[in-house]
């Protein structure tokens, strides 16, 4: 295994650890590099169930990390690299074969260390620097040559990253009619214009998109910004999530930063409309955290940070079980770096409409916490 190391370096595409011993705990891990403030560092996807979880290590971390998982969990590792590739298999015995393939670099100049790697990483984003893109000079996050600026360049990441879960669900999107779709608590609508922009203009899709938010200046100006860019059929109205009546049916539901049971109340509409795709990013998950009450907890539900975090998690799972339990297949993702903002979970919702047989599961544990929760009580947990 020694001979993995030459990999480890900034020329790494990716590894892909597979045919795991342990399906049930996790059944694939893929690994690539990338750069964390200015430093060479790995992150792996582990897929768990219908979940991806993310971890970065440096490079002896991953190098135990790749010992460990061929040792105890996965059959199989493939690596692809401008160096070469390596090819790891092991047999039920643990014996391991190995084979390696370098690539011939005479005559062909290396980019400098990082280089390749920023360049990667730079074009692999949908709406690339360098491209003028009107409505994001206009939101004051490019400038008129299309350069990021650098106190929006968060901004920037968490567009385009939001723009990738946006493209995963594309086949979930017919293009033989209108898409509607609604974004509750859209606030100043950076991604709403993101995703218009995408879906109509780049994808081709027939869409019309309504946001919703109770600022008025906000909705104000952004139909002024929607009529600006010819976006026809962008439209932002004032009003409250839970009384809202604007539409009998709606295809996908977006719900970013809506506080506490804001969310509850959005999810509970896309419910309701059977909406194919919901995209939510939960915020100020209060309402568990006022009630959670348990004795055997109580050592951990001390202490307020404590419980406070504990709190949100639950809210999340709950709001996931429950969308399970009406027939959507549902994953909860890191949507951005923790460094940037801890409100980084993502619940997507993609209706299968095999109902998932746990909602007793889901009672037991809402009662054993002694809470209620508002999606829960809107929808029914069965």
């Amino acid at each position: 295994m020694e001979r993995i190391q030459e990999f480890l370096n900034e020329q790494l595409n990716q590894i892909v650890l597979s045919n795991s011993r342990r399906k049930e705990e996790v059944s694939k891990v893929k690994v690539r590099p990338l750069l964390f403030r200015g430093n060479l560092m790995f992150q792996a996807e582990e897929l768990k169930g219908g979940q991806a979880f993310h971890k970065n290590m440096d490079r002896q971390e991953l190098y135990q990390y790749l010992c460990d998982a061929l040792e105890y969990t996965f059959r199989q590792m493939e690596v692809t690299s401008a160096l070469g590739t390596m090819q790891v298999l092991v047999s039920k015995s643990k014996k391991k074969t190995i084979k390696v393939r370098k690539n011939q670099h005479q005559g062909v100049k290396q980019l400098p260390r990082m280089t390749a790697l920023e360049h990667n990483r730079k074009k692999h984003y949908i709406l690339e620097e360098g491209h003028p893109v009107p409505f994001l000079e206009d939101l004051g996050v490019m400038t008129r040559e299309g350069k990021v600026v650098r106190s929006k360049y968060d901004k920037f990441r968490q567009i385009n990253r939001f723009l990738e879960f946006v493209e995963d669900i594309l086949p979930k999107l017919s293009k033989d009619r209108e898409i509607r779709i609604i974004d509750f608590g859209c606030g100043k609508s950076y991604l709403t214009f993101a995703m218009y922009y995408y879906l109509k203009e780049l994808k081709g899709y027939e869409i019309q998109i309504v946001g919703l938010d109770l600022k008025e200046e906000v909705i104000e100006h952004c139909n002024g910004l929607a009529e600006k860019y010819g976006f026809e059929k962008l439209n932002f109205l004032w009003g409250d999530i839970a009384s809202y009546e604007g539409t009998e049916q709606v295809d996908m539901v977006v719900t970013l930063h809506a506080c506490d049971t804001a969310t509850d109340y959005a999810l509970a509409k896309a419910v309701g409309w059977n909406a194919s795709v919901i995209l939510s990013v939960p915020c100020c998950q209060h309402e568990l955290n006022r009630q959670m009450e348990n004795q055997l907890m109580k050592p951990a539900f001390q202490y307020g940070l404590i419980k406070e975090r504990m709190a949100a998690l639950y809210t999340d799972a709950i709001r996931a079980q429950v969308l399970e339990n009406h027939g959507y297949r549902t994953q909860i993702l890191e949507f951005i770096d923790m460094e940037h903002t801890p409100k980084n979970i993502l619940i997507r919702a993609v209706k299968e409409g095999k109902r998932a047989e746990n909602g007793r599961e889901l009672k037991e544990m809402m009662e054993f916490l002694h809470v209620k929760n508002t999606l829960a009580e809107a929808v029914g947990i069965w």
